[in-house]
């Protein structure tokens, strides 16, 4: 007699392919592709030529506006939003996060999970326009975006790491007699310390991509420059200032990179 449930455990998968393909074919067919356009053709050899014949007088001209006050100006904003969000993180992560007595729903938790949630609801570049409109264009309204959003974002990982943390040390010293306080200080703080500052240098990296976008919408930093040089059509400018942001996210990526592996 032929088992039919192990017919269909062995070729399952043909069906589940089959459905991926029929989807990928339904999204590339719905999209209205005419070709690529002469005139992209041309911006895209321009940047190019940029890149290869860079504006080398603008990296640094002790005018402020140049290349790498712009670069430090972009990482400040990255670091300071990052650095605000991160102890803000902290309470919202503890109010989202779920305990063992109540792993699958709370009124707390639940309320707190909802807020991050509808934190992370706003893009940061959404976040960076109503800033400027609130306190006026520049690096402050990048701080307040980047922060803002990145409570929603190290909210939500700080509290799935309190969650999932090893609480051993806190029931050795609560059998022990310890008091609150104590558990907290000398058993839950130090373990989930390290996944803390983990995901803090991961999102620092992200907040780095982020604050040299910002600039294009007026929120300071490397962005703005860009823009100019692309409106004007000077691709030089436009070669030396993507080549810096590929130095200093590559850079960033490496030293967050060395420090994580440290952590672990």
């Amino acid at each position: 007699m032929i088992d039919k449930k192990s017919i269909y455990a062995r070729y399952s998968w043909l069906l589940w392919a089959g459905i991926t393909l029929a989807v990928y074919l339904w999204a590339i067919l719905g999209l209205d592709f005419s070709g690529i356009q002469e005139s992209a053709r041309k911006v895209t050899g321009s940047i190019f030529y940029g890149l290869f014949h860079p504006d080398l007088a603008y990296i640094y001209n002790g005018s402020g506006e140049d290349l790498v006050s712009l670069i430090v100006q972009t990482l400040a904003i990255a670091f300071l939003g990052t650095f605000v969000s991160a102890i803000l993180s902290v309470p919202f992560a503890f109010w989202a996060a779920r305990t063992e007595q109540n792993k699958h729903f709370h009124p707390r938790s639940t309320s707190g999970k909802l807020v991050l949630v509808f934190i992370r609801t706003f893009p940061e570049i959404v976040l960076a326009i109503m800033f400027i409109k609130a306190v006026g264009p520049g690096s402050f309204a990048g701080v307040l975006a980047v922060s803002i959003h990145s409570i929603g974002m190290l909210g939500k990982l700080f509290s799935e790491a309190i969650e999932n943390m090893d609480r051993g040390a806190d029931e050795a010293l609560k059998a022990a007699g310890g008091r609150k306080a104590d558990i907290w200080l000398l058993a839950t703080f130090p373990t989930i310390l390290p996944e803390f500052i983990n995901y803090t240098l991961y999102r620092f990296e992200i907040a780095v991509r982020s604050a040299s976008i910002l600039g294009m919408v007026g929120a300071g930093g490397i962005g703005t420059p860009l823009l100019f040089a692309i409106q004007t059509r000077s691709w030089s400018r436009v070669g030396v200032i993507l080549l810096g942001i590929i130095i200093m996210v590559t850079l960033i990526d490496w030293l967050s990179g060395n420090l994580r592996k440290r952590l672990v």
